[in-house]
């Protein structure tokens, strides 16, 4: 079921300037950085791209879905991590990028956590958001 209009409780609004090769930042002041090619494809590396941000934010929106799994299952997560790490390359159509989630949940044994992460992946917006759409893995490290 898609989110209606009505259902919108918090939205984020970013700014880029010059694609790839510039800067974003949020209104609110939050968030202002270079954006800048990685050098791996041509760029100088000098600031941020695109794929790191995408990968803080699956990261933290990953973490809070694994979150609320575990308070739901009453399985205690503490000191648990969520890593993303999101690759880009060419595909048939230009550019695609591929997921892996990585989950270090040092409370529980590694059957629990598999679980934990396949059910905060059923959760987590970034991974409805994209599924079907892009490859995600989900690793326990």
């Amino acid at each position: 079921m898609a989110i209606q209009q009505s259902d919108v409780k918090y939205t984020a609004i970013a700014t880029a300037e010059n694609g790839r090769d510039g800067r974003v930042a949020t209104d609110d002041g939050q968030l202002d950085a270079v954006v800048n090619p990685p050098k791996e494809m041509g760029g100088s590396g000098a600031g941020t791209n695109p794929e790191q941000l995408f990968a803080a934010g699956y990261a933290a929106c990953f973490q809070g879905a694994l979150g609320v799994v575990a308070r739901n299952e009453k399985v205690d997560i503490t000191g648990s991590l969520v890593t993303a790490e999101v690759g880009i390359g060419a595909n048939d159509d230009g550019f695609g990028i591929i997921v892996a989630i990585k989950g270090a949940i040092p409370t529980v044994d590694t059957e629990t956590a598999k679980a934990l992460l396949e059910k905060a992946h059923q959760v987590c917006p970034y991974s409805k958001a994209t599924r079907g759409n892009i490859e995600v893995s989900l690793t326990v490290a």
